[in-house]
């Protein structure tokens, strides 16, 4: 033995994999209605400030135990370098999104998309380039946890939806660097007639 002293568990500092469980559990409890969106994006919130696992403890205490069979397995990973990576029309939105560009443009457009859940995650790794999120009407999207180095994140949408929304609300978080996002809706053009 060499005399180290081991933290209790409550004390070790989570990795970016078991807070993704987390979120993932409180995913699943939003989805069954245990939370209602507001609680879920101040736990989410939470979640991911939290150091240690001690410090997640609060956010699920009142949850029942994450059973694997349910945690949510539907996540889809985009990957562009200097190019674009775009979603339009009637495409389906899983659960989770991670979206990986460098160098390029995301365009995520939801107005006609299949969206078969209450809250979305979009988890951004975005390096030189722009990213915007057109939502349809109603929608809803919180950006607190998206951390921009070098450039811009703006919302021209609420941060979060009416107690009794059936829109979808999305989460985005992860990282931009010199680059911008934006989540709005659709532009309205007006053509005057004379």
């Amino acid at each position: 033995m060499s005399g180290d002293v081991v933290p209790s568990r409550r004390e070790l500092r989570m990795s970016d994999a078991e807070r993704e469980a987390v979120v993932a559990r409180l995913n699943v409890a939003v989805a069954q209605g245990r939370l209602t969106l507001s609680e879920f994006e101040e736990r989410v919130d939470g979640v991911l400030r939290a150091r240690t696992h001690g410090e997640v403890e609060p956010f699920v205490a009142d949850l029942p135990a994450a059973d694997p069979a349910v945690l949510p397995d539907d996540v889809v990973e985009l990957r562009g370098q200097a190019g674009q990576i775009r979603r339009s029309g009637r495409w389906s939105v899983p659960r989770r999104l991670v979206v990986h560009s460098k160098a390029g443009m995301v365009k995520l457009d939801l107005r006609h998309a299949v969206v078969d859940h209450r809250v979305v995650q979009i988890e951004l790794a975005v390096q030189g380039g722009s990213t915007t999120v057109v939502l349809p009407p109603g929608a809803t999207a919180n950006i607190d946890g998206l951390i921009t180095s070098a450039g811009t994140a703006t919302t021209k949408v609420p941060s979060a939806p009416e107690p009794d929304s059936t829109t979808p609300h999305l989460v985005i978080t992860g990282s931009t660097a010199a680059g911008s996002l934006v989540v709005r809706y659709e532009r309205r053009f007006w053509r005057w007639r004379w």
